[in-house]
């Protein structure tokens, strides 16, 4: 019996080209502008960086602020590596030119290169430097001080201006006694804090071995 839906008695088979019904119909590619993209980039950098200065700010003004006393200095700009042994203006430094290796962070009970040292500042450590000749109590605070707490970096250092100098990138604080207050509080307004121009970096993996 024919069909009644084809003429002739052939129906078209499951699958086959029937008219327009065989048209593939391709929706258009959507794209989306570089401009926009890049813009978009630019507006979220902006965005963590600014997250970071306030968070640093906040930071700063929740320990107090700096102690009375305390120095800026002006060491230049971040980033001069050389390998070269350089002639700081001031012992112990607060900056300038640095060894490309940073001193892992913690006590040393002898002394370590200044232009190690100077790389840790660039990475937020505070360093207290202290005299050779510093009694074995004060010694010890400052050695529990740089040992509980990370990007702290503690070791004698000769001719020093005070028994204590407490230094962070462009930062410094000379004291008469590790016991002071000053000394802390110093540590909890630039450890890490909003001097450092190289924000988060490490204080560990670079050379030295802490006691």
């Amino acid at each position: 019996m024919a069909n009644k839906n084809s003429p002739g008695g052939r129906g078209t088979p499951a699958g086959g080209r029937g008219g327009s019904g065989g048209r593939v119909v391709r929706m258009p590619e959507r794209k989306f502008p570089v401009g926009l993209i890049v813009a978009a980039s630019l507006v979220a950098a902006v965005i963590i960086a600014l997250a970071v200065v306030i968070y640093l700010d906040v930071n700063q003004q929740a320990t107090g602020g700096e102690p009375e006393g305390t120095e800026t200095i002006d060491v230049g700009t971040a980033g001069q590596h050389t390998t070269a042994t350089v002639d700081y203006d001031r012992t112990p430094p607060a900056g300038g030119e640095h060894d490309p290796a940073w001193q892992n962070c913690g006590f040393y009970a002898e002394p370590i290169r200044s232009e190690n040292a100077v790389h840790s500042l660039e990475h937020g450590a505070v360093w207290i430097s202290y005299s050779p000749e510093l009694p074995e109590e004060q010694r010890q605070t400052v050695s529990e001080l740089a040992s509980g707490q990370t990007y702290i970096l503690a070791s004698p250092v000769e001719d020093l201006p005070s028994p204590i100098v407490a230094t962070a990138w462009g930062k410094q604080l000379q004291l008469e006694n590790a016991g002071a207050p000053e000394l802390e509080q110093f540590v909890q307004a630039f450890r890490q804090g909003p001097q450092t121009p190289e924000f988060g970096a490490a204080c560990t993996g670079g050379v030295g071995t802490p006691s």
